[in-house]
């Protein structure tokens, strides 16, 4: 199997459009679990769960590419109260599907029990590098979230993302799993990229889905790991990472954190 992209002959479930998606499965307030998993072992999982699942299909295509720009204070503010378990932790970012070209911009809160609540705005393309235009919206998330942040502060690019996803609808839980591969990350000229891993998350309300439950079977544990947080601490060895020490040593690099470095912009 090659890193480009999850194959699809293997795996085949119906078809399940994005506007029936969201009607079903919205899961702005929900329970996240994510797993990494050796690229090999895709192909099989996927097999396993086909059954009941129904797969996103837009234009034909079941893979797209996703582009996120994640926002912080210049004192990583939103890194820290992560990398620290703070209860009222919180993510800006513009995520981009560089298929169709839609732009939005979020903001995620820590919510009840261990849940997380996601606003979302639709958002311009070409503004995807600053927050100026959305500043209301921000300071509104941040606010109902009741995060310990001045929503006026100043907010900087940090860290874009970038990845390969393909999405699974669950009936029976009403939930989602993503399945996300070719993933990079670049920070100021740092880039890292992992084309031997994909990470697996399964999207519910407070149950587990037979995905969750398959992937134990099949020995695979919940990982910590964030795409942002975790993504910065590997291309930024000087800052603390305790919750993502394990990920980082087993997934991200073998032999410490040292990644290749290249001349980059942003955009």
């Amino acid at each position: 199997m090659t890193a480009t992209a999850v194959r699809e002959p293997l795996w085949h479930p119906p078809a399940i459009g994005l506007d029936e998606l969201l009607a079903l499965a919205a899961l702005q307030t929900r329970v996240d679990r994510k797993y990494v998993v050796p690229l090999g072992e895709v192909d099989a999982l996927l097999a396993a769960a086909v059954t009941g699942a129904r797969v996103l299909e837009i234009d034909g295509a079941r893979s797209f590419a996703y582009e996120s720009l994640y926002f912080d204070t210049p004192d990583l503010l939103s890194y820290r109260l992560t990398a620290y378990r703070r209860r009222r932790r919180f993510k800006i970012r513009t995520r981009c599907y560089l298929d169709s070209g839609d732009c939005w911009l979020e903001v995620k809160t820590a919510g009840q029990r261990g849940s997380t609540v996601k606003n979302r705005s639709p958002y311009a393309l070409d503004d995807r590098a600053s927050l100026h235009p959305g500043r209301p919206f921000v300071r509104g998330a941040l606010e109902a979230g009741a995060v310990p942040v001045d929503p006026d502060s100043a907010f900087v690019p940090t860290l874009i993302t970038r990845y390969q996803r393909t999405t699974l609808y669950l009936p029976d839980t009403a939930s989602r799993v993503t399945v996300d591969t070719r993933l990079t990350w670049e920070d100021a000229g740092r880039r890292l990229h992992l084309p031997g891993v994909a990470i697996i998350e399964t999207k519910s309300g407070s149950t587990t889905s037979w995905a969750d439950r398959l992937l134990w079977r099949r020995g695979h544990r919940p990982a910590r790991i964030s795409k942002y947080a975790t993504g910065l601490a590997a291309l930024r060895p000087e800052l603390p990472a305790p919750p993502w020490r394990q990920t980082l040593r087993r997934h991200f690099v073998p032999t410490g954190r040292t990644v290749a470095t290249h001349s980059t912009s942003w955009l």
